[in-house]
């Protein structure tokens, strides 16, 4: 497969993992403008770019993908999503490094923390915060300027077997390599892969989180799917991709965040744990490889979709005014694929300062700040950022009280 994007994107034909040419549809959400590319001025709306977006899935390795890839350059260059505005994403975060931190020993030695697509610094903040090196691998400018400026070293490139071996041969090696929802944005996974290996110290480990393909099955989590989000990882394809470049999951945790996800603990030693083993033999007896749990998966999403929009326009036709929460890229998908706009609901509102005053793709919805959601008391609000429900009614609770309705299309419809 080739590796260069002469064009703004190509059409896949074999799998990015095994190159097997066994690929079968899965889901198509037609041809839908890149999820992150908001809109400054509506007089752009003219220049939108529209990309196929057809999920299919390997039947030679298990892996879940989308067949086209967009160039990284127009998709990640310059990028509006900020983890620091997630309260859970930080606590997670915090959370995690103080554990590493006490069962690696990092404080004892010389130790440098490293992340992939390291975004604002949100997760390294906390290893620099006890007294440990950090460096952040960052693509996007914007973001990687944001980084530096807490004081979060950051190289402001693309993470790869190149640049890994540039650091190596600098003499640079991590103990620890956090990547964090990076693996579904990257087209050359066995690059990336080697990259890691040649990146990471001989006795370091690597901590990986991913969306979980199950959970997205199971909970109609159709709009994790974007063009960035090239992959949707099971145990067992992920665990082909890291053995073939002699690394090895040897323990594997559950987590309930973005809907479910995966967090990989991976080193060059094997040291399989029971974790391992367990979710590996429980994806084989649940039947996730079966042609059966796509298409239950397809029929599942045209429901939510029919359902929705019913839902929608009674509303309307009650005279009920409608606003959104989230512009998301998940929300981009959802309100692109169900063809939801500007008859339906009338805005969408946002924490992220980056967003405020832009227009979301495809829909061309305005985007304020939540506190817009007081002061103009829409009747209801959908919320597509759905995988922070329990933080944002939170947060929303003073227009709750005031009468506000929270519409919550996933992982089942309900209204709050």
């Amino acid at each position: 497969m080739s590796k260069s994007i002469a064009a703004p994107s190509r059409t896949e034909t074999s799998c990015r993992i095994c190159a097997g040419k066994n690929l079968k549809a899965v889901l198509s959400l037609g041809s839908t403008p890149l999820a992150n590319s908001l809109l400054k001025d509506l007089k752009d709306a003219d220049k939108e770019q529209r990309f196929p977006l057809e999920l299919v899935y390997c039947k030679d390795c298990s892996l879940v993908q989308i067949t086209e890839t967009v160039d990284p350059e127009i998709l990640f260059s310059n990028y509006l999503y900020c983890s620091s505005f997630a309260d859970t994403t930080l606590k997670s975060a915090e959370e995690l490094v103080g554990k590493l931190i006490e069962k690696r020993g990092l404080k004892d030695k010389a130790a440098l923390a490293a992340e992939i697509a390291s975004n604002d610094g949100y997760l390294l903040q906390y290893y620099r915060n006890a007294g440990i090196d950090v460096l952040g691998i960052e693509p996007a400018q914007n973001i990687a300027a944001m980084a530096e400026a807490k004081g979060i070293k950051t190289l402001c490139r693309f993470f790869s077997s190149k640049v890994a071996e540039e650091l190596a041969a600098e003499g640079t090696r991590a103990d620890i390599i956090h990547a964090n929802n990076v693996l579904a944005h990257v087209a050359d996974l066995n690059g990336l892969v080697e990259g890691i290996h040649t990146f990471l110290k001989d006795d370091g480990l690597a901590v990986i989180e991913a969306p979980y393909l199950k959970p997205m099955l199971d909970h109609t989590e159709f709009d994790t799917i974007y063009h960035e989000h090239l992959c949707y990882f099971s145990l067992t394809a992920l665990n082909k991709l890291f053995s073939s470049k002699q690394l090895y999951i040897n323990e594997v945790e559950q987590l309930k965040i973005h809907g479910g996800s995966l967090r990989l603990f991976i080193e060059k030693l094997e040291n399989r744990q029971p974790s391992y083993t367990q979710l590996l033999q429980q994806e084989a007896a649940d039947g996730i490889f079966e042609n059966s749990y796509y298409e239950s998966f397809a029929n599942k999403v045209e429901d939510l979709k029919a359902n929705l929009l019913k839902l929608l326009a009674e509303l309307k036709a009650e005279k009920k005014r409608i606003a959104v929460y989230g512009a998301s890229a998940k929300g981009s998908t959802l309100l692109n694929y169900f063809g939801i706009g500007k008859d339906l609901v009338e805005y969408v509102v946002d924490r992220s300062t980056v967003k405020q005053g832009l227009y979301t793709a495809g829909t061309h919805l305005p985007i304020f700040a939540p506190e817009k959601l007081l002061t103009d008391k829409p009747d209801y609000v959908v919320l597509l950022t759905w995988n922070f429900a329990d933080e944002i009614l939170e947060q929303q609770s003073a227009y709750r009280q005031a009468g506000g309705k929270f519409i919550i299309p996933i992982p089942s419809l309900q209204v709050l």
